[in-house]
């Protein structure tokens, strides 16, 4: 079974915020695979269907994006899912709006969500879905930053990056990651 989490922070007060691209792109799978996230366990929303005749799980951990990991790890065990066949879909500030990457395994970089995934995978080697939201302008707090809404402006480009992600994700069910990221990295406005 391929496993899709989106991190994020739960609740109405952080929709549609920059640290919750991660949910918005599960929304966005959602919608494209018409798997609905109604079963709740482990401190987890998910859903599970099957696309292009895989079986698909899609995860929105329901604790803080800091503790992302004591949710999503006992899901993924409880399945008895690889990690070989996770994929982990996030904000990353080092990346503009319209910028996609992705990556087969690597550090935090900073993001308390991945540190968090890694402290409870004990291990970076699971794919990530890396989606930008770029820096400030200014000297604004990160905290602030990330838990700031789009600017309309950003709000059209990150619309095209969401879809762009889906159809990323569609094809990595039954494709070789290597060949997914040759086709998705880089600026999605290209």
């Amino acid at each position: 079974m391929k496993c899709f989490i989106g991190l994020g922070n739960p609740g109405t007060k952080y929709d549609n915020t920059r640290h919750n691209v991660g949910f918005m792109a599960i929304d966005e799978l959602s919608d494209k695979f018409n798997i609905e996230l109604d079963e709740s366990k482990f401190k987890c929303h998910f859903g599970v269907g099957l696309v292009n005749g895989e079986k698909v799980m899609l995860v929105k951990p329901q604790t803080f994006m800091n503790l992302s990991g004591e949710g999503a790890r006992p899901l993924i065990d409880y399945f008895n899912i690889d990690l070989d066949d996770v994929f982990v879909l996030y904000d990353d500030m080092d990346l503009g709006i319209g910028k996609l990457r992705l990556r087969q395994k690597g550090s935090a970089g900073g993001h308390n969500g991945i540190r968090s995934l890694n402290q409870h995978f004990k291990t970076e080697k699971y794919k990530r879905v890396r989606i930008g939201i770029g820096r400030p302008d200014g000297p604004m707090p990160i905290v602030k930053w990330v838990l700031s809404k789009f600017t309309d402006e950003d709000k059209l480009v990150l619309e095209k990056v969401i879809s762009v992600t889906g159809d990323a994700c569609e094809m990595a069910i039954d494709h070789e990651f290597t060949d997914v990221m040759n086709r998705y990295n880089g600026d999605v406005n290209a």
